[in-house]
């Protein structure tokens, strides 16, 4: 791999972090705002699940990271970090758990999806189609 090939790479690393995080801050509330039910249940999950926002980022970060190293076990531990970390909060929130669920389950789609189309673009700049 050139020099050139290898800053390229990482543009497109950047890139594709910045479209995980950056977008993924937007979309994934969005979601949330789609499939919630009762005004009081969404104030109170929201509560339980204080902090989520910054989760989130740190999520969609590492999924994508490691989807570009080619480390997608890192998603498996990823969410199974998160989830242990809920485990307590959410036992006896039914309303928080379908909004835990439904975030985390936007969060790593989208962050995948990144991943995977950096990974795309890498193997086009370095194959030299791009």
């Amino acid at each position: 791999m050139s020099v050139g090939e290898l800053f390229a790479s990482g543009g497109v690393w950047v890139g594709a972090l910045a479209l995980s995080v950056g977008l993924g801050a937007v979309l994934v509330p969005w979601v949330l705002r789609r499939t919630e039910g009762r005004p009081d249940a969404e104030a109170e999950a929201a509560r339980v699940l204080a902090g989520g926002v910054w989760i989130g980022l740190l999520e969609r970060g590492a999924i994508t990271l490691s989807i570009l190293a080619g480390f997608p076990e890192g998603v498996a531990v990823v969410v199974a970090i998160k989830g242990l970390g809920r485990v307590y909060e959410l036992r006896d929130r039914p309303a928080a758990r379908e909004r835990f669920v439904v975030g985390t389950l936007a969060s790593v789609v989208w962050s995948a999806a990144c991943g995977l189309a950096g990974l795309g673009v890498t193997y086009l700049l370095v194959t030299g189609i791009g």
